[in-house]
């Protein structure tokens, strides 16, 4: 979710990369003219329609332009329970905050708990959009093979502080 800077250098990162990708903003102008085989453009203003459809184990992905739609985005991801991953890009703060709405909202702490972030491995500095796709496209390509009924066990409080993948 996103085609901003980081959404696109993504995209660019992924599309090289043997995944199928469904690339979500409400914004058409924001999308290159053309993309690679891999990825389908959704053009939507009801993103949270997108969250419902994706098949069970998807890896949720988060990076608007936009705190407020982020957050109702990951809100609808949780709730939902099946994904392989649902991960936010931001800081430590930005997931303090988060949780702190989110159980203000009513959501599990064990569902808030499944929640990545920061995204992307540890280790790579840099701001850049392109530094930050390839940290975040590493972090989904360690997800490869993992078997959902094997995370839960493996994710816990401290997930977020070590990194450890799900």
């Amino acid at each position: 979710f996103g085609a901003g800077h980081v959404g696109r250098a993504l995209a660019e990162v992924l599309g090289r990369l043997p995944l199928r990708v469904r690339w979500v903003d409400a914004r058409a102008h924001e999308f290159p003219a053309s993309v690679a085989a891999n990825i389908e453009r959704r053009c939507t203003d009801a993103p949270e329609a997108e969250v419902r459809d994706a098949p069970a184990d998807a890896v949720f992905l988060v990076l608007t332009h936009s705190h407020a739609l982020d957050f109702e985005l990951v809100r609808a991801i949780l709730e939902r329970g099946d994904f392989r991953l649902c991960g936010l890009l931001g800081s430590q703060s930005k997931r303090a905050r988060f949780e702190q709405r989110l159980h203000a909202r009513g959501v599990a702490e064990h569902a808030i708990a499944r929640l990545h972030c920061p995204l992307g491995v540890p280790g790579l500095a840099g701001k850049e959009p392109e530094v930050i796709a390839i940290a975040i496209a590493a972090e989904v390509l360690q997800l490869r093979g993992a078997s959902l009924a094997a995370r839960p066990a493996q994710r816990g409080s401290a997930r977020a502080e070590s990194h450890a993948q799900p």
